[in-house]
């Protein structure tokens, strides 16, 4: 099983971080030139972290801002969308082929694409307006771009001060997490690794990750059926098909939304004996106030989550980069 080289996860979350200096200056030029909108523009996990930029911003600032399905984009367009927009998109390999397509068709229509491509030698690379590249952190790369917009806009009055501890605490503070996780993710594992279905529940700035990791995650990697549920709806239908032997799994953060999944996690008790809580209260981040720890709730439950995978796929000897269909059949 992959041990935590927290020495290469320190490494690589503060080389993200350094990425703010390159992520401000297009930003404030960008700015400056006037604008009427933001788009986060994705599909599959990064439509999730579209999601996740869109509920990050949506309580701080009047800027107006939405996330686009790349492949809708492609049928049914989005007036919204136009030359006065900010595109911001993700690709790790930079060859996803309906994210290439929307971009196509925005550069022929004057739109501005910031693209974070992981791989710099891509065709999509060269497509967008300006391209960042570095590996994974898709999260981080999106949040540093809204929280640039809403400083610019005075919206975000302890933009310098979450920084400053983002840049002395974070990586550390998260490596450390995943690094002390691996006895409740082995647990979790070997309860869970054969699953019919799993229920996964989220709300706030961890929904969109929540959708992803039960999508992304469970189903592409591990091939484990399941299905992801708002906090907010789950008592409108779900929760009449939860029993005693239903797994659900819901994830408790500490953003403005946190009482949602509270109300889910204090009924589960009375139908269910196969719940999980992972609550981000219960995780340690030296250095980091508490006016902040909501903010980053979701890279908590993403180090979670990454220990939880490592011993699912050892216990299922199943490695996570195997794919059934996934590129490999024409659809």
């Amino acid at each position: 099983m992959k041990k935590v080289n927290k020495e290469e996860l320190i490494k690589k979350m503060n080389g993200a971080l350094k990425l703010r200096e390159e992520i401000n200056k297009f930003v404030d030029d960008f700015y400056e030139r006037g604008f009427t909108n933001i788009c986060w523009l994705g599909i599959g996990g990064t439509y999730a972290s579209s999601m996740q930029a869109v509920v990050h911003m949506k309580e701080k600032t009047e800027l107006e801002t939405f996330y686009q399905n790349a492949a809708e984009y492609l049928t049914t367009g989005n007036k919204r969308i136009t030359d006065k927009t900010l595109v911001v998109t993700s690709s790790v390999t930079g060859n996803t082929k309906e994210v290439v397509e929307a971009v196509s068709k925005m550069r022929d229509t004057g739109i501005t694409v910031l693209g974070f491509i992981d791989n710099s030698d891509a065709d999509l690379a060269s497509m967008v307006s300006y391209c960042i590249s570095y590996p994974e952190n898709e999260q981080l790369k999106f949040f540093m771009v809204a929280d640039r917009l809403m400083y610019l806009e005075g919206e975000f009055p302890d933009y310098e001060e979450f920084y400053q501890e983002m840049n002395e605490h974070f990586a550390e503070d998260i490596a450390n997490i995943e690094a002390n996780a691996d006895t409740f993710a082995m647990k979790f594992a070997e309860e869970h690794h054969d699953d019919k279905i799993h229920y996964f529940v989220g709300a706030g700035n961890q929904w969109g990750a929540t959708y992803s990791y039960a999508m992304c995650y469970w189903e592409e990697q591990h091939w484990i059926r399941t299905r992801a549920v708002e906090a907010a709806e789950f008592f409108h239908g779900m929760f009449e098909v939860i029993d005693r032997d239903t797994p659900v799994t819901v994830y408790v953060g500490e953003d403005s939304q946190r009482k949602l999944s509270e109300r889910v996690a204090n009924f589960l008790p009375q139908i269910c004996g196969k719940y999980t809580i992972i609550d981000t209260k219960d995780y340690d981040l030296p250095g980091i106030s508490e006016k902040f720890r909501g903010t980053l709730s979701p890279f908590v439950f993403h180090a979670i989550n990454n220990r939880i995978d490592v011993n699912i796929e050892h216990i299922n000897r199943h490695p996570m980069d195997i794919r059934r269909y996934y590129r490999a059949l024409d659809y």
